[in-house]
């Protein structure tokens, strides 16, 4: 295979798609959505075996167990898939929506509206379930997507992609609006985040290596976060059951996910009662704790946390701990040794709660909530073509506004500048 050719000619039919998507109207992309969705629960064995074999490669390759379980569908994530498709065919459809319309005084009005951002290359690892949700939110929100997902889920995504095309043809749309490359040459994804002429954004997500190289060698825009250093604060008022619920949830719901905890901030005034049962809870899960002095003195199975750990994403059954004096170190230690992804206080305090939301710099802050929920399903997105931690254009979970841009729009009755 030419890549170069191949890629172009890639490029060349997602424009065109581009073009035919965007003046594509509501009630034809729902259809689309819903006949993928229908589509995803009719073969839920046949993904499920196909990711099977991808399981097998991955497990012989030596693949990091985080990464496997980014890998495996189950039938409850093949159902959740779908119903996540669904519900992007439930919401409202951002494009063409016309905001903040004012009357000037030459007598035109000003607005703006939403509009698509044209083609979208979308650059994944090991997670399957991408491929649904990226060409649903591309698809709603007008977009043309261009979906390149890791090698080893090479084959589930392929089985995804044949029931994303199923549902582009009952609905009459072009199958171009939806291309998965296929071809794991490494190659492929050097000329994806150069085309700028076929290309308008480019959103990656997998790990710092990947990431790390698309920032180097990028020409198209990106949407993107390097990481999920996540962290929980028990603050001075926090209740304890709900601090130990928490926790739990935060940090062992799943351990590969870039929203789970990877650190834990204790005030000092209640480490001696709340730190003790959190930390025997989470060794009889397995976790490795890693943490401060104080940490090691209350915590007897606590390793030394090193300056590295507190500002490190494990994906793993390790978490970084450190006693606070108090709110002011805790938003320091996060807004140093953090990723800007997702941080959650434990609090009866509504005053020192609300500086927190305030004073974190992150994408998702939250009172009282696991990390967890910082997804674009639980946001009430549908799904999420990812989740954010730069200010411009979208911040946290990527949903539709966020695959849409504005132009202004002004309309008049014949009126001419003097």
């Amino acid at each position: 295979m030419d890549i170069r050719q191949y890629m172009q000619n890639v490029g060349r039919q997602g424009r065109e798609a581009s073009r035919a998507i965007a003046r594509a109207n509501s009630n034809v992309k729902n259809a689309a959505l819903r006949t993928m969705a229908t589509a995803i629960r009719r073969e839920s064995a046949a993904l499920i075996a196909a990711n099977q074999d991808d399981l097998a490669a991955a497990r012989a390759a030596g693949l990091e167990p985080a990464l496997l379980d980014r890998l495996t569908l189950t039938p409850k994530n093949v159902a959740s898939m779908a119903d996540g498709v669904e519900q992007v065919a439930m919401l409202p459809d951002p494009v063409g929506e016309i905001s903040d319309l004012k009357f000037r005084p030459s007598g035109i009005q000003v607005g703006r509206m939403r509009v698509p951002l044209g083609v979208i290359g979308i650059i994944y690892e090991a997670r399957p379930n991408v491929t649904a949700d990226a060409a649903a939110l591309c698809l709603k929100s007008g977009n043309a997507a261009i979906l390149r997902g890791g090698s080893e889920a090479i084959r589930s995504n392929r089985a995804i992609a044949a029931l994303v095309q199923e549902g582009l043809a009952a609905a009459g749309l072009p199958a171009n609006t939806v291309q998965v490359i296929d071809t794991t040459d490494r190659a492929a994804v050097g000329y994806l985040i150069t085309m700028r002429e076929y290309v308008d954004v480019i959103v990656p997500r997998g790990g710092k290596g990947l990431i790390s190289r698309l920032l180097d060698e990028s020409r198209v825009p990106m949407i993107q976060h390097l990481d999920g250093n996540c962290h929980v604060y028990i603050d001075d008022d926090a209740d304890a059951d709900m601090a130990l619920r928490i926790v739990e949830n935060s940090k062992t719901q799943r351990y590969g996910t870039c929203n789970t905890a990877e650190s834990l901030l204790v005030a000092r005034s209640v480490a001696a009662r709340m730190l003790p049962p959190i930390a025997a809870m989470l060794l009889g899960k397995g976790v490795e704790l890693r943490g401060c002095a104080e940490t090691q003195a209350l915590v007897s199975k606590a390793r030394a946390a090193t300056e590295e750990d507190y500002a490190t994403e494990f994906l793993a059954p390790i978490l970084s701990i450190k006693v606070v004096s108090g709110l002011d170190e805790a938003i320091d230690h996060i807004n140093r040794y953090g990723s800007h992804h997702t941080e959650t206080i434990v609090s009866e305090n509504y005053t020192r709660a609300m500086r927190f939301l305030r004073e974190v710099d992150s994408a998702s802050v939250m009172i009282n909530a696991s990390t967890r929920f910082a997804d674009g399903f639980e946001y009430g997105l549908g799904a999420e073509i990812g989740i954010s931690t730069d200010k411009i254009h979208a911040r946290g979970p990527v949903g539709l506004e966020g695959l849409t841009s504005q132009k202004w729009v002004v309309l008049g009755t014949g009126q001419l500048r003097g």
